[in-house]
């Protein structure tokens, strides 16, 4: 059992939109492969697999600076933007039956002049993410379109529901994850790098390195590996996904678990995610019109499932 890989290179970055013969072949095997798994590698998507992997290698030497000084770049409940900066290790666990995750990782989720950086610390680290936001962003927006067209509505419906990524009036982020060395015996009873969970939002866009790690749950309920490809880029349903889709796309739970050698256990692990959510004034309603779910906005969702990460009592919905 492996997952579908789907050359997108027809639509890649830089590219027109195709014809509507190749838009079509797109958003079936697209689909096709969403409706299986839930996840789909995309291929030649544009995104350059050195720049990939520069961002990573820059990353790097943000998690490798010491811990009194990347205290300085947490984020902060209290900011206006509370999804930016450093989580440190141990901060959160993505389920909450487990221990903390053993991963520390850097948000961006806003490009103002307000975020918080390590400008003297680590030079490149700001605007090697602003940049790679930007190219996520516009990938994210052309798989919107193919999602569009295979649901049947406006291949401009999705598009125009993700207008404000970027601004605090929407929560898409990109998390750059560091997974360090693993000490066996400081392991807690349980413990993974990141526990089983489901994305919240609309979708996800992942690179890992190649030391991979990911595993998906199968609709057979068996976890299979998501590996490495080289090339590509993960894509992930998310929670609104399968809201917007009446269930027919499920949000498939997704972890990576303690390496099993002891040389998987001396190495760093690394991952960029895109996590793409709607505007927060978005509404969110079934695409087959059948109302399986009633409509809702996208900050009213996220603060009635998510309410401990989406805690503020009101959000900006417009500029």
């Amino acid at each position: 059992m492996s997952i579908a890989i789907i050359d997108f290179g027809s639509f890649a970055l830089g590219k027109a939109e195709p014809s509507a013969n190749e838009m079509k072949r797109l958003s079936t095997e697209i689909s096709r492969a969403l409706n299986e798994y839930g996840f789909v590698y995309l291929k030649n998507t544009g995104i350059k697999e050195e720049q990939v992997f520069e961002a990573m290698d820059i990353c790097s030497k943000f998690f490798l600076l010491p811990e009194d000084i990347k205290r300085q770049y947490a984020h902060s409940k209290d900011s206006d933007t509370p999804y930016h900066g450093w989580f440190d290790l141990e901060s959160e666990s993505l389920n909450p039956a487990q221990p903390k995750d053993l991963k520390e990782a850097f948000n961006l989720s806003t490009l103002t002049s307000n975020d918080k950086w390590p400008i003297k610390e680590a030079p490149e680290f700001s605007n090697c993410l602003e940049a790679l936001f930007r190219i996520c962003e516009e990938i994210s927006m052309r798989t919107m379109k193919v999602i569009a067209l295979s649901q049947g509505v406006e291949t401009d419906f999705l598009v125009s529901k993700h207008q404000k990524m970027g601004s605090n009036l929407n929560p898409s982020t990109l998390r750059a994850s560091c997974y360090p060395p693993i000490q066996k015996s400081s392991l807690k009873e349980n413990q993974t790098r990141c526990g089983e969970h489901s994305d919240y939002g609309t979708f996800t866009l992942l690179f890992q390195d190649k030391n991979g790690g990911l595993e998906i749950l199968s609709r057979s309920g068996q976890y299979i590996a998501a590996p490495y490809i080289p090339n590509t880029v993960l894509l992930i349903i998310a929670n609104l996904l399968q809201r917007w889709t009446s269930d027919r796309w499920i949000s498939t739970k997704h972890r990576v678990q303690i390496p099993q050698t002891e040389d998987a256990l001396k190495t760093t692990r690394q991952s960029l995610a895109f996590f793409v959510h709607p505007d927060h004034d978005a509404i969110v309603t079934c695409c087959d019109g059948l109302d399986k779910y009633p409509p809702i906005t996208s900050i009213q969702y996220l603060k009635d499932k998510h309410s401990d990460i989406f805690y503020k009592e009101s959000y900006p919905s417009s500029a």
